[in-house]
């Protein structure tokens, strides 16, 4: 568990620096073009700094799953999550379906098929297996009867409130670095709602298949909420400093409403136990 402590805090540290690039950095230039050391390091970071916190996230995930839930299950769900993922983001950015019409930037990393940014099937399994995982410490807390197909709703809507605060933000016009770009309109925020059913089938499908892989249920107090927590908020939390420079509140609000607030109730009751050793 402590590397997977360690992990997160390196993953944090990058987010506040992948901030720091986007909203000082980028569109400041003066600030650091007269720097020859500076002006070495900013093409690096414009190359591998947009993937860096996600592949920092993905590792503090895949360590705090394999020291609760083993890293079989840990695996399968990694397996299931970034193949599925990447599988339906290839078909989305070549067909427009379940989406609608969009294609990345290079501003996420080096590309997958020259379609898809390396990063991105990795930002599914992150995020999606922090969003699965405090479903299942959410409805231990507020419905301990709740059928299991209700886990993987409540994961899946966690999901898509995240990308709620997300896309409006990544892909706006006056950001300095746009990292994918809309080819279809729509009545939210300039994008279409089908993205967002998009977003919730893709959830529903991996975190279903995952579900159904794993041996047995996973006992809700074997789950320490802290890292699954962090991850969610500190990502959301990117988000809405992200739109808050665009001056979006909508995403802000819905995230908050909708998906930190919800993600709190893991508190709700919450009794530490000590995990002795991970579920094989």
């Amino acid at each position: 568990m402590r590397s997977a402590l360690w992990l997160l805090y390196a993953h944090g540290v990058a987010v506040v620096f992948a901030l720091f690039g986007l909203l000082v950095v980028i569109p400041n230039p003066d600030l650091w073009r007269h720097s020859e050391l500076a002006a070495r390091i900013y093409p690096v970071a414009m190359e591998y700094a947009g993937a860096l916190h996600i592949v920092l996230g993905t590792a503090a995930m895949l360590a705090y799953g394999g020291a609760v839930v083993g890293w079989r299950n840990t695996g399968l769900f990694f397996a299931i999550s970034t193949s599925l993922s990447l599988g339906i983001e290839l078909l989305g950015t070549g067909t427009g379906w379940p989406f609608g019409a969009y294609e990345y930037t290079s501003g996420l990393g080096p590309m997958l098929f020259e379609q898809v940014p390396l990063s991105i099937p990795l930002s599914w399994f992150m995020l999606g297996f922090s969003s699965y995982l405090l479903a299942i410490l959410v409805l231990a807390r507020v419905a301990p009867r709740a059928p299991g197909w209700a886990v993987v709703a409540v994961g899946a809507w966690l999901l898509t409130v995240w990308d709620l605060a997300l896309d409006p933000a990544m892909a706006h016009a006056d950001m300095p670095l746009r990292f994918w770009v809309w080819h279809q309109t729509g009545p939210y925020m300039g994008m279409p709602l089908v993205n967002f059913a998009g977003w919730t089938l893709t959830g529903i499908l991996f975190m279903g298949l995952g579900r159904a892989v794993w041996r047995g249920a996973v006992e809700p107090e074997r789950l320490p909420p802290g890292i699954p927590f962090a991850v969610y908020a500190i990502n959301t939390g990117f988000a809405v400093a992200l739109n808050a420079s665009l001056s979006l509140w909508l995403p802000i609000v819905l995230a908050l409403v909708l998906g930190v607030a919800p993600a709190c109730l893991v508190w709700l009751g919450f009794r530490p136990r000590r995990v002795a050793s991970a579920v094989s």
